[in-house]
Order: C-alpha cells, then sequence, then structure tokens
C-alpha cells in the first residue's frame, strides 16, 4: 500500500507538470497563429491510450510516461516530420514566424512551470503558514552523527553561523551545508563559548556521496521529569521540573541516559546531577531491573514556530521560495558538471523521484514536492542541450542576434544528438537507481 500511493503521487505530479508545460508551449504558439496538431500527455510511440481531435489539434494520452510533447507545425522536434519540413513554408507554420516570436513559444514551458512553483508556494504558505523550528529554541545544542563529528562538531554545540550568515530555521544548517561549491566556516556556541572552525570542502563533499546528511544532526533532548512514576524516585529527592544533566559525573541527554540505565546500571544506584532552580544538586536515585528509574519525560519540549501570511503577502512569499528552490537547485546542478565532486553518481530516475513522495497521503508534502519538481523540470528544460527547450531557445537567440538562421538539416543533426544525449542519461540515472536497489 505504501508504494502505490507513492506511485499514484509521483503519476499526479508528473502528469500535471507535463500538461502545464506542454501548454504553455500551446498556448504561446495559438497567441502567435501558429498551428498545434497534437498535445499529449506521455509518449505515443506505435499507439495511444486514447485521444480525440478538436479543431486543428490531436489530444491524447501516451502509453509511455517519459514527458509529454506538442507538435507545433514547421518545427523540428520529437516528431522528427522531414517530409514536413520538405513541404513549402506555410503561414501559420514555427518556422515562418518572426524569431523572436519562436523564442517566446520555446519558452513558454519552463515559464510555466515556474509560474506554477509560484502559484504553489503562495497557496502553501496562505493555507499553511511557514511552520520551523527555530536556531535560538534549541537551547540544549544538537546531536551530531560520526560524520558530522568529523568534520569539527560536538554533541551539545549550539550553530551561530555559517560562512557569517546567522542560523534561523534548524533545517538551514544541512541545507548550507549541502549547497556549497567550497570549504564552510561555521561557528558554535561550545559551552557558552563561541568557536570557529573550518570544514573542507572534500568532506561536504564526501558527506553528499555517502549520503550521510539525512540524520547528520538532531535536537539534543534533554532528560526534563514531567511527573514521578514510583515512590523510590520520590524518596530520592526527584521533582517535577528537574532536568538531569549527568549521570555518575557523565553528560547525557535521553538517548544516552536511556543507554547509560539499560545497559549499564540495572539494579544499580547512580549518582545524578541535577538542575533546578539554577542550582546543580546530587541525589543518589535506585535503577530498577528494567533499568528505569522511575520518572516520566516531558514530552512537548520543543514547539516549533509558525509564520501566517495575508492573501497579498502569500504572493511575494510564494515567488521568494520558487526563487530560493531555483538557486538551490541550480547550485547543485552545477556540482554535477564538476568530475572532482563525483555528483553524477547521486543521479537518479524515476525510483528517486518517486521516492521524494512520502508513504502516507499528506497534501501539504505532496503539493511541496510538485512544487520542486516544476522547479527541476524548469531548470533542466532550460539547458542549452539540443531536444530540450533551451537547445531550440539558444539557436533561436543565436539568429535573433547575428541575424542568420540555423539550417534545418544542422537542426535535424542536433536534435538526433541532443536526443542520443537524453536517452543516454535517462538510462544512466535510472541505471543509477536499479544499482542502488541491489547494493543497498
Amino acid at each position: 500500500m505504501e508504494i502505490l500511493i507513492k506511485v499514484v503521487q509521483f503519476f499526479m505530479s508528473l502528469s500535471l507538470l507535463v500538461a502545464i508545460h506542454e501548454f504553455g508551449h500551446y498556448l504561446a504558439a495559438r497567441i502567435f497563429k501558429i498551428r498545434v496538431e497534437k498535445f499529449y500527455i506521455f509518449f505515443d510511440p506505435w499507439f495511444s491510450l486514447f485521444k480525440w481531435k478538436r479543431g486543428e489539434t490531436e489530444y491524447g494520452v501516451g502509453w509511455l510516461p517519459l514527458g509529454g510533447y506538442v507538435k507545433i507545425a514547421g518545427m523540428i522536434d520529437e516528431s522528427m516530420d522531414l517530409e514536413q519540413m520538405q513541404a513549402p513554408v506555410q503561414p501559420w507554420e514555427f518556422r515562418a514566424k518572426p524569431a523572436w516570436q519562436r523564442f517566446i513559444v520555446m519558452i513558454a514551458g519552463v515559464t510555466m512551470n515556474v509560474l506554477l512553483a509560484m502559484i504553489i508556494y503562495s497557496g502553501i504558505r496562505y493555507v499553511s503558514g511557514e511552520s520551523y523550528m527555530a536556531n535560538e529554541d534549541v537551547k540544549w545544542g544538537y546531536v551530531f552523527n560520526d560524520t558530522a563529528k568529523a568534520m569539527g562538531f560536538q554533541d551539545g554545540d549550539k550553530v551561530v553561523s555559517i560562512d557569517g550568515e546567522q542560523i534561523d530555521d534548524v533545517n538551514d544548517i544541512r541545507a548550507q551545508l549541502l549547497l556549497t561549491k567550497d570549504a564552510r566556516t561555521v561557528v558554535v556556541n561550545r559551552g557558552g563559548e563561541q568557536v570557529e572552525f573550518t570544514i573542507p570542502f572534500e568532506s561536504l563533499l564526501e558527506m553528499r556521496r555517502n549520503r550521510q546528511y539525512e540524520d547528520l544532526y538532531t535536537l539534543r533532548i534533554p532528560f526534563i521529569v514531567d511527573s514521578l512514576a514510583s515512590e523510590s524516585a520520590q524518596a530520592a529527592g526527584l521533582q517535577v521540573g528537574d532536568e538531569v544533566v549527568a549521570c555518575n559525573g557523565e553528560q547525557i541527554d535521553v538517548p544516552t541516559m536511556t543507554d547509560l540505565l539499560q545497559n549499564r546500571y540495572k539494579g544499580d544506584t547512580v549518582t545524578l546531577s541535577v538542575l533546578r532552580s539554577g542550582a546543580i544538586s546530587e541525589l543518589r536515585v535506585p535503577v530498577n531491573t528494567d533499568g528505569k528509574i522511575g520518572v516520566l519525560l516531558k514530552s512537548d519540549i520543543f514547539q516549533p514556530r509558525t509564520k501566517t501570511f495575508t492573501f497579498w503577502q502569500a504572493i511575494p512569499a510564494g515567488a521568494k521560495m520558487a526563487g530560493e528552490t531555483i538557486a538551490d537547485y541550480w547550485q547543485q546542478l552545477k556540482l554535477i558538471f564538476q568530475p572532482k565532486t563525483k555528483m553524477y553518481e547521486e543521479l537518479g530516475g524515476f525510483i528517486a523521484i518517486g521516492n521524494i513522495f512520502p508513504s502516507e497521503w499528506n497534501w501539504l508534502r505532496f503539493w511541496t514536492m510538485t512544487a520542486f519538481l516544476s522547479v527541476m523540470l524548469a531548470v533542466l528544460n532550460i539547458l542549452p542541450i539540443p531536444g530540450l527547450d533551451g537547445g531550440h531557445a539558444l539557436f533561436t537567440l543565436w539568429e535573433m542576434l547575428t541575424g542568420r538562421k540555423a539550417s534545418d538539416k544542422f537542426l535535424e543533426i542536433m536534435q538526433y544528438i541532443g536526443f542520443a544525449l537524453l536517452l543516454a542519461l535517462v538510462i544512466y540515472a535510472n541505471g543509477n537507481d536499479i544499482y542502488r536497489l541491489f547494493t543497498k
């Protein structure tokens, strides 16, 4: 059932994104009175799942879920309709229009994806606001995994800034360390003192390649007594609100305290250092044979903050979020093209994309992921690669700047080259997915 929910969300999102993208091309073409012969969601080699014709355009849904297309008359595109290109130019064809109109048609799909992301992010901001865990509320610092500790972090550190930028949101720490092309300078509050250290770029790359960033850090949960569940705890002097900071002289938080009681001090008596009203008290507390001291812990220690937006405030906030997402994704994409980073090993196909959706139905998560994929589709499509919108736009832009139009033969060759490159990329990315399935 969990896999089915992921699959349904993936295809719902992909269908919407492809439809919006192709509608952008369709709308721009119709505005300039260019004939659109086909409008398809997914590809239809040999046959389609269903189709219908209205006016001059055939609409349909293909069986191959690798995208979608519009077939614009008089344009060398995925259809490779060379017979049409050899016929005399007609006034309603793409090739008959001035370069600036053809350029707009080419970038219209990307534009629609960016607009869709802005609309979705604006809607999320208006309906749900912006929920986040404020870094300043993390009074007890963070617990770091071994990778983070190798970089220089220590359990209990409170992250102050990265490269001089103050950390406001807990998630900004991971984002700042992931989205980088150089070393990072980190300032932390450690035991009341500010400590600065530099993380080498190679260490950050290693973290990404080994996917050790998901549990890079967690909130350090203090051992605070919410209620007393045994007479022995009360007799030992424990009180509601006490914060246990050490056990037998060893600094603790909830996970380490649980581990100590379960694996080292069962049936023993321990000395707890208890913070109460700003002062430390030492209490001797018995541990039962189950590894417990008879207290219930406070669970609602961390409360996320929520920033609300009016309708008109949500629009610029959504646009800003879309812009930041584009910038972040572009930064990650550039790393792939730097051989020393080996980030190409992280490329994933349909399985990787499908896995970003949750295994339970969550509309907020669905729309957030759809907005991100819309940004991703826009950025990838605008790359100057033959066969993509960016490749077509590049040749048209060259014509606008130089007055020299590329020949149909050249465009045909470039289309074949682009198709081969994209096919190789799809095979490689999905091959990575399959490889990871069998090497986990």
